[in-house]
């Protein structure tokens, strides 16, 4: 299953995984870019549910957070350890 959604998000694990400097990667940072989507995305989701009827004045943040929970969730969970690394900003 795995081999499968890295090659549907090949695009954006591309941008993340590329390059060839020294990188800074420890295990708690993939755990925590993991709990970090979470909970931006049940962020995302609380604005949707909060939003019901006024969607328009709330879509805004329901994409930003949505985008960010989502982007932090694929790198966490099917990114390389330089992908993880460049998302923190240590590569």
């Amino acid at each position: 299953m795995k081999p499968f959604l890295r090659k549907l998000f090949s695009p954006l694990l591309k941008i993340f995984e590329s390059g060839t400097s020294e990188y800074v990667y420890k295990p708690s940072h993939r755990l925590v870019l993991i709990v970090m989507g979470g909970l931006f995305a049940a962020l995302a989701a609380l604005v949707v549910f909060v939003a019901e009827d006024n969607g328009a004045e709330y879509f805004l943040p329901i994409v930003l957070f949505g985008g960010l929970g989502i982007v932090s969730l694929i790198i966490g969970f099917l990114g390389t350890d330089r992908a993880v690394a460049k998302i923190w900003g240590s590569a």
